[in-house]
């Protein structure tokens, strides 16, 4: 009997990918990853993802299916490969992805050495995405048959080794399906809400958590327009994203972020049409297949979790980098956010933004 760590978040994802593995006839074993999170803080009210009231809702869901379960710690690491890179990132006038850099080195590296050295032969988790195999026996990742919940974006850094190890048995289901099933289990956590914001930061207050986290006090700095003309002063740049409209002032027509510049602490505005762009540079680029292409793709790629794939052609560069471009300008591409690249429902991979 094959066996199988399924990473548990206490939502109703997780814990129907459970059932799903031990009705395939794995021996499953539940474990929450416990990481640093502003729930830690006595006064915490947060009851998401990675609450304690999380871990009992997984515990108990554990209970419901007879199987075993560990909480494992992994603070340290997540502190230092999620947080500490959203803070930096931030103060940089960039904007991270956290999802994407807990998937690549926590769930699917971190879990899965855990696994691997426990003798455990796979990990799980409850993401709407699907692992097949193509017809030369490398691993692909496709996006879910339920496109409005697919989350290959946040997926694309998959070597083929973490492939092989790696199981996904929400793919083929919609939401509404999922739910479905945990009702008919007698999951408690059948209807629980999804949780929508960053575990680590309360009330979507970005620049508030960076302050005090790091002790870091935001600059004011000018805004300028296309120009470079001064046409205003912000209040600091962990404040702002590209593409951003509202909280910049009033300026008697609709003006949005084009550029955050750490170098000389200014943010630059632009009319509307004006924050489009047809092409970028990613760096830190991983091709799941585990092969730079040699020569310039066509792919459909997707600047942000919830774009549309959009026709480009994407250059692979001497440095390792790629140069991406598009068919049609995007709209608000982010520095410090991934583009990440398809062929039709296959995932490609994918980079960050410079």
């Amino acid at each position: 009997m094959k066996s199988v760590l399924i990473g548990m978040s206490g939502g109703v994802d997780s814990s129907v990918a459970a059932a799903l593995l031990k009705d395939r006839g794995y021996k499953v074993i539940g474990a929450t990853m416990r990481l640093w999170t502003y729930s830690d803080n006595e006064n915490s009210k947060h009851e998401g993802c990675c609450a304690e009231s999380a871990v009992e809702d997984a515990r108990r869901v554990c209970d419901k299916l007879g199987i075993d379960f560990y909480v494992m710690n992994f603070k340290e690491l997540f502190r230092e490969k999620v947080v500490d890179d959203f803070v930096d990132e931030y103060k940089r006038g960039r904007t991270p992805n956290p999802c994407i850099a807990c998937n690549r080195y926590l769930k699917f590296d971190a879990l899965l050495k855990k696994a691997l050295a426990m003798g455990i032969d796979y990990v799980a988790t409850g993401h709407y995405a699907k692992i097949e195999r193509d017809e030369k026996g490398k691993y692909t990742l496709k996006v879910s048959d339920a496109a409005k919940k697919d989350q290959s974006y946040v997926l694309y850094n998959f070597t083929q080794e973490q492939l092989a190890h790696t199981l996904m048995p929400l793919g083929e289901y919609s939401k509404d399906r999922v739910r479905e099933m945990a009702r008919s289990l007698g999951l408690a956590v059948a209807d629980k809400p999804d949780s929508q914001e960053i575990c680590f930061v309360e009330n979507d207050d970005y620049a508030g958590f960076i302050r005090e986290y790091s002790g870091y006090t935001p600059k004011p700095g000018k805004i300028l327009d296309i120009n470079g003309n001064v046409i205003g002063e912000h209040k600091g740049l962990i404040y702002y994203t590209i593409g951003q409209r509202k909280g910049i002032g009033a300026y008697g027509r609709p003006m949005f972020v084009m550029k955050i510049n750490p170098q000389d602490n200014t943010i630059t505005l632009g009319e509307k049409g004006m924050e489009f762009s047809s092409s970028l540079i990613a760096s830190e680029v991983n091709f799941i297949s585990g092969e730079m292409p040699k020569e310039p793709i066509r792919v459909q790629a997707k600047v942000r979790y919830q774009a549309s794939p959009a026709s480009a052609t994407v250059y692979p560069m001497e440095d390792g980098r790629i140069k991406v471009e598009f068919d049609e300008p995007q709209r608000a591409i982010t520095p410090g956010q991934s583009v990440v690249l398809y062929d039709k429902d296959t995932v490609l991979g994918g980079g960050i933004v410079e």
